[in-house]
């Protein structure tokens, strides 16, 4: 019984608010998902040789400096970091596949949350107001969130096994419903070089979406696709770099509501979430369709 909402915001002059008028959405959710919480931010671009890798690791006290110093000595590179929690921004013109090897033989208790030029996401175990607060996101700037609120059913309570998800450059997805095929698609996907953290369904989702794209396929392309191959009942809902997309299985049992403005579209599973939102009282809204791809931020 998890929750999930997102924000994508139209008008630019609304983007220093965007992590104020997310958080009461988020809140809202709680009693669907006490356990963990999290969310994927849209914002502070890096350049084009530049990758942005979103890191965490279970002591708040870790010594991040020495990932810093140590990429750059290694691997030849420039790198900065930036702490936030129990997680660090790492910023570096660094190739993705060698500071992903390097972390993973020097440091392999730090996880890596998602990587791009312009996500970054946050997740831990606890109420989504406490978690909200710890990452300091209500004064958060950028283009568009989702996030999402975690009744564990699957697997056990932990912050790796809490959404977004995270495989490719700027893609996560967050996923209120249950896979019936993930074990097998895993496995198919491990073949085709995709790697996995955690064994939640969530997580094949968003490696499903991350194999689609690298073979050429549009994210609504993708998405359509995985109404054929993810087998189960499912509400997705996919952040990119450009913007959001969502989509509801044939059966569309799990709630989900939308509504759109001249300044924002916002997405939730109940509509209380969106009814903080200025001006949601006049918005367009409706329920999404089973099987119909919606698409944000100029996706193809």
């Amino acid at each position: 019984m998890c929750g999930i909402v997102g924000l994508y915001l139209k008008n630019s002059k609304l983007q220093p608010k965007l992590g104020a008028m997310f958080k009461p959405m988020i809140i809202e959710m709680t009693n669907r998902g006490p356990d963990s919480a999290g969310v994927a931010i849209y914002r502070n671009p890096v350049r084009k040789n530049e990758v942005k890798f979103s890191l965490a690791h279970d002591s708040a006290d870790y010594d991040w400096k020495k990932v810093d110093t140590g990429l750059e000595r290694a691997l030849k590179c420039e790198a900065t970091i930036r702490k936030i929690g129990n997680h660090c921004i790492l910023v570096t013109n660094a190739k993705e596949d060698a500071v992903l090897g390097w972390l993973k033989q020097n440091h392999p208790a730090v996880r890596v949350v998602g990587s791009g030029h312009t996500i970054e996401i946050f997740k831990e175990t606890g109420l989504p107001e406490n978690v909200y607060d710890k990452f300091d996101l209500a004064s958060a700037k950028g283009t568009h969130i989702i996030g999402h609120t975690r009744m564990a059913t699957e697997s056990a309570v932990t912050t790796a096994g809490s959404h977004p998800f995270a495989t490719g450059a700027d893609l996560c997805l967050v996923h209120n419903g249950s896979l019936s095929n993930h074990n097998r698609l895993r496995e198919n996907l491990r073949r085709e070089g995709m790697e996995f953290q955690t064994e939640n369904d969530t997580e094949v989702a968003a490696a499903y979406m991350t194999w689609k794209l690298r073979n050429g396929a549009t994210l609504k392309q993708a998405m359509e696709d995985g109404l054929r191959d993810l087998d189960g009942f499912f509400t997705f809902l996919v952040g990119t770099a450009d913007g959001f997309a969502v989509v509801r299985d044939p059966i569309a049992c799990k709630h989900a509501v939308m509504a759109e403005t001249d300044d924002w579209v916002a997405m939730a599973t109940e509509w209380r979430a969106i009814a903080h939102l200025p001006g949601s009282e006049t918005a367009r809204t409706w329920e999404p369709e089973p099987e119909k791809v919606y698409t944000w931020g100029g996706h193809a």
